[in-house]
């Protein structure tokens, strides 16, 4: 029941950067509304299990202080899709998982076991072969750009990853920092969405659509789905399901979207996966890792 859990808020949250783009609105209006939609419904699911959240006021605001990064990194990993395409884009933001292990190790002295400082180096590889190195092959209006943005997405989810560890470490249900990180992302959106073309705040349809869908399945239900089941999955499935969301993605994106990368930048996207995964698998659980919404 677990792994199919698991299984199944990876699933939902595949279609994350799938349901952005179908949605053709502006990087920070669909990072805002993906957020909007879900408050009321996590304020619902949090009010019914209030009573056990024992969590103290500074607990609530590292939650809140975690939730600026996310809305940071949701807003520059939508603006890395304009550039590189939503399945590429998904891949290196997912390289948060090797981010994570190395901001445990600076920060909370967690130090890499010798198979992360061998993966490393892969991943960035990886990176770089997908960003086209200027070929002229390469898949996107501007490979690079998007390239860097979204590894700038994924350093923000890394800090997102280890304040939202922080914020619930009495183990809490998990409703209530992902109430308050939530709050704080769309609150972070509305300030910095000026410099992004601002926020367009008259619902049009299918769009909004497209965008409430986005709220209900990644940013409810995937998270919801994934927070319970990862901690309690053996490393080797916990591994397995943190690659499952962006191959799904990269899947979704050629299916509906018909995105092709160039030769290079699929070599760069396996050697991307292969480094994550092995950082992923060897990872304990003393680090959270978690898919990118």
């Amino acid at each position: 029941m677990t792994l199919l859990a698991a299984v199944a808020g990876a699933v939902a949250i595949s279609f994350s950067a799938i349901l952005y783009a179908l949605a053709e609105v502006s990087p920070s209006t669909g990072a805002f509304f993906r957020l909007f939609y879900a408050l009321p419904v996590l304020f619902i699911l949090w009010w019914t299990r209030r009573d056990k959240d024992r969590r103290s006021p500074k607990r609530r605001m590292v939650a809140l202080v975690a939730g600026v990064l996310l809305g940071l990194d949701i807003l520059v990993w939508h603006i890395s899709i304009e550039y590189i395409g939503a399945g590429l884009a998904t891949l290196i933001a997912n390289s948060q998982v090797v981010v994570v292990a190395l901001a445990a190790w600076i920060l909370l002295d967690e130090k890499p076991s010798r198979e992360v400082a061998i993966a490393v180096p892969v991943v960035l590889l990886g990176v770089s072969l997908v960003s086209g190195l200027g070929r002229g092959d390469a898949f996107g209006s501007s490979p690079v750009l998007g390239t860097i943005l979204a590894l700038a997405s994924a350093v923000l989810y890394a800090g997102f990853i280890l304040g939202f560890r922080l914020s619930n470490e009495s183990q809490s249900p998990s409703a209530g920092p992902l109430l308050e990180s939530t709050a704080g992302a769309a609150l972070a959106i509305l300030i910095t969405s000026l410099p992004f073309g601002g926020l367009e705040f008259t619902p049009t349809w299918p769009a909004h659509g497209w965008l409430l869908t986005l709220a209900l399945t990644s940013q409810v239900a995937g998270w919801m789905l994934i927070g319970y089941a990862l901690p309690r999955l053996p490393a080797v499935e916990t591994a397995t399901i943190i690659l499952l969301q962006p191959v799904l993605t990269m899947i979704w994106a050629v299916l509906i979207f018909s995105e092709q990368p160039s030769p290079m930048q699929w070599l760069g996207a396996a050697l991307v996966l292969v480094g994550v995964g092995f950082v992923a698998l060897t990872r304990t659980r003393r680090t959270v890792i978690s898919p990118v919404t």
